[in-house]
């Protein structure tokens, strides 16, 4: 009996599935397709691309650096001196002063956190926008896709600064609307991106199950295509922090930017509009231009670098 009994228990633990494979019926996890979903092996392929790992390790000493102003620094970054205007870099001021006698250093440190964090914020706006429009029009298709896609083309063929400068003046220029200026204005290479990736990914089977088994579009669209649409808009928005950064120093070069006293790199280069200041003072604008130049560049050879790590074919 105790021997029938346990042979019986047996084969009921057999037949019994376990936690792991008994079917749930519904799709709790995002479905990830083997053909264009980013691989494990993405940060190993990122570490070996040296120019990556170089424009990574920039980009984190600027970051801190800008992080850490307060403490890197020993001069009030908008309390002007007018003896102290002018000077060459000395031992007392490492980059010279501008024409009020403020610390170039001590704002050109400052100022990296306003034209990084607009970059940043910029770009997140635009890319939730984009995103959103893209998937529906993507999924859905019709007459929304139409519609979304024809307000995407008078977007794009209005020129970006004539546009933006005309929002910046409505809205009168300041670190909050440049963000916002920036943001609304630049969705749309993410809108046509998204939505191009959706067409694709819509007709894949683990769309159709998920509508089998009755998923609302809206899970279907943020929980199981989107995850397989990450790798190219990861990339997109990380080589949009470098174009949102130029777009921010052109608006704050012409006035229409971040405005003084709040240092950006932007502003800090509208000096050069003096002849003066060009020819004879090049410690006082050099400097945010080579800023901008190197946080740019080092943006771009980043997302060169998640460009190729997150590559699927690269595994193949």
């Amino acid at each position: 009996m105790t021997l029938g009994a346990r042979g019986t228990l047996s084969e009921r633990a057999v037949r019994r599935p376990s936690a792991r494979t008994r079917p749930s019926g519904r799709f709790s996890r995002a479905v990830l397709d083997p053909e264009t979903a980013p691989y494990g092996g993405a940060w190993r392929r990122f570490r070996a691309n040296r120019r990556a790992m170089l424009g990574l390790c920039i980009l984190i000493v600027l970051v801190l650096a800008s992080a850490f102003a307060p403490q890197l620094t020993w001069h009030d970054r908008d309390l002007p001196d007018v003896r102290a205007a002018e000077q060459p870099p000395s031992r007392t001021h490492w980059l010279g002063t501008d024409e009020l006698g403020r610390d170039i250093y001590t704002r050109l440190l400052y100022g990296g956190r306003i034209s990084l964090t607009v970059g940043l914020v910029a770009v997140a706006i635009y890319t939730a926008i984009g995103v959103v429009l893209g998937a529906v029009a993507g999924y859905y298709g019709g007459v929304v896709d139409g519609v979304i896609m024809r307000i995407t083309d008078v977007v794009m063929v209005v020129p970006f600064f004539p546009l933006a400068l005309t929002m910046a003046a409505a809205l009168r220029p300041s670190v909050y609307n440049t963000m916002i200026v920036i943001g609304l204005l630049g969705w749309t290479g993410i809108c046509r991106l998204v939505r191009g990736e959706f067409l694709t990914l819509r007709s894949r089977e683990y769309v159709a199950a998920a509508r089998a088994v009755g998923a609302r579009d809206a899970r279907i669209i943020f929980r199981h295509i989107l995850p397989n649409a990450l790798a190219p808009i990861v990339v997109a928005a990380t080589l949009g922090v470098g174009t949102a950064i130029l777009s921010e120093a052109g608006l704050s070069f012409l006035g229409f930017g971040v405005q003084q006293p709040t240092p950006s790199w932007g502003n800090m280069l509208s000096a050069a509009i003096s002849l003066k200041v060009l020819l004879l003072q090049p410690w006082i604008w050099l400097p945010p231009g080579l800023m901008i130049f190197i946080a740019v560049l080092a943006i771009n050879l980043v997302g060169e670098g998640l460009r190729d790590a997150l590559d699927p074919r690269l595994t193949r």
